[in-house]
């Protein structure tokens, strides 16, 4: 399970990496506020355990961040022992607060009823995602499309099909949509989860790489059906194919 800390006293974090990483944490550390927004857009942290005080954005700013666009578990470790800090941190979205000096067993204890109330074995359920003529292994990160023009079986039919390349960019923007079908998925939750949270206005990148993956995925580029847009909100994976270039809410752009 992988767990980013974040605070500025440097005594602490090695402390806490030592002592997790020998109970079989993967440990990522981050120095400040800035640092550890960045890291849980791009680590993708089973927990986030940070201080209140530190430098460039402050806990309670993190903590407010990262409930922008995640549900990750956050864990405060501070020195801050006035109610009202807690209180603050608590209403900001933190799950729970252990104030310094702790006891190991009971911060050990904490880790563990968070990390209890994580989903098991969600990625393991549909490894494989099937639509129109496309087959994408989740585990194996690999795309297999059927050759235009066959009429024969789809493209998971006895492993046949020609592999597409997509960039490390397409294929995290196609994964996180394809972990949710049928769900809308703002413009500012993509852009947060593949380029960071400074990076949650940048809607030119979207439109750029949603025009790349429609054109090594999708039947028509140019009337989408499994890679649709909703309108001044962001996009869907739609499984089954909608209407082609959508109307209303939906739209090809």
């Amino acid at each position: 399970m992988k767990i980013l800390i974040a605070d500025d006293d440097p005594q602490i974090l090695r402390a806490l990496k030592v002592t997790l990483g020998a109970r079989g944490y993967d440990v990522v550390t981050a120095a400040d506020g800035r640092e550890a927004l960045d890291l849980a857009a791009s680590r993708h942290p089973d927990l986030v355990m940070l201080d209140l005080g530190m430098p460039h954005l402050d806990g309670v700013e993190v903590i407010q961040g990262l409930r922008g666009w995640s549900t990750v578990p956050i864990l405060v470790v501070s020195g801050r022992t006035d109610a009202a800090d807690k209180v603050e941190a608590l209403d900001a979205g933190a799950d729970d607060y252990v104030t310094k000096p702790f006891s190991m067993d009971e911060l050990l204890a904490r880790i563990r009823a968070q990390t209890r109330r994580l989903p098991s074995g969600a990625d393991d359920e549909q490894p494989v995602v099937s639509f129109g003529d496309v087959q994408v292994d989740l585990s194996a990160k690999t795309v297999l499309r059927r050759p235009r023009g066959d009429a024969g079986a789809g493209a998971g039919a006895g492993g046949g099909g020609e592999s597409v390349r997509l960039t490390p960019t397409e294929w995290k923007i196609l994964e996180l949509l394809l972990h949710s079908p049928d769900k809308l998925i703002t413009r500012e939750a993509i852009l947060t989860e593949v380029w960071g949270p400074f990076h949650a206005k940048d809607t030119g990148y979207l439109r750029l790489y949603f025009a790349q993956l429609r054109k090594k995925l999708e039947p028509v580029p140019a009337a989408p059906r499994h890679l649709v847009t909703v309108l001044g909100m962001g996009y869907r994976f739609v499984p089954d194919g909608g209407p082609a270039s959508g109307s209303g809410l939906e739209s090809p752009a």
